[in-house]
């Protein structure tokens, strides 16, 4: 099982309802949830070129959209085991080559810090709570070496 986000299970749903209207339409068994009349896409390449021109994306590539992804899921805090497994990537390398830091993701860094270092500053100790060194009567303690010096 994957889990999904609603708009996306909203969008399989549909298609899967296309699909099963095309087979009952035709008396047919289409066995892939995107198809062309029944049959497999070969290619999306025109289709991809079309959609992302009308969606005014011209220069974008598919991976675009994987490292968008990636980013989405860093900034969720999802742990990486958990985000690598829903993009596919097998190794910790390739997923660190999606997922790239932006500008966006500097700034909220920033203001995360800001954020703990506010509610987490340290309270100025005054001279009188210093803790004395701990007095054990070893040799190293009092500046005397035994040895060989370990």
């Amino acid at each position: 099982m994957f889990p999904l986000v609603p708009e996306l299970r909203s969008v399989l749903e549909q298609q899967l309802a296309a699909t099963r209207a095309f087979e009952q339409r035709t008396g047919s068994v289409v066995p892939w949830l995107f198809h062309r009349e029944g049959q497999p896409i070969r290619s999306f390449r025109r289709s991809w070129v079309t959609a992302r021109t009308k969606a005014g994306l011209a220069d974008r590539i598919p991976h675009d959209f994987r490292r968008t992804a990636v980013r989405n899921l860093e900034r969720a805090g999802v742990p990486r085991s958990t985000a690598m497994a829903m993009v596919g990537h097998k190794t910790r390398r390739i997923y660190r080559r999606y997922a790239i830091v932006d500008e966006a993701m500097l700034r909220e860094g920033a203001a995360k810090l800001a954020g703990f270092q506010y509610t987490h500053s340290p309270v100025p100790r005054s001279s009188h709570s210093r803790r004395a060194p701990r007095a054990t009567g070893g040799a190293r303690e009092h500046g005397q070496s035994h040895g060989s010096g370990r």
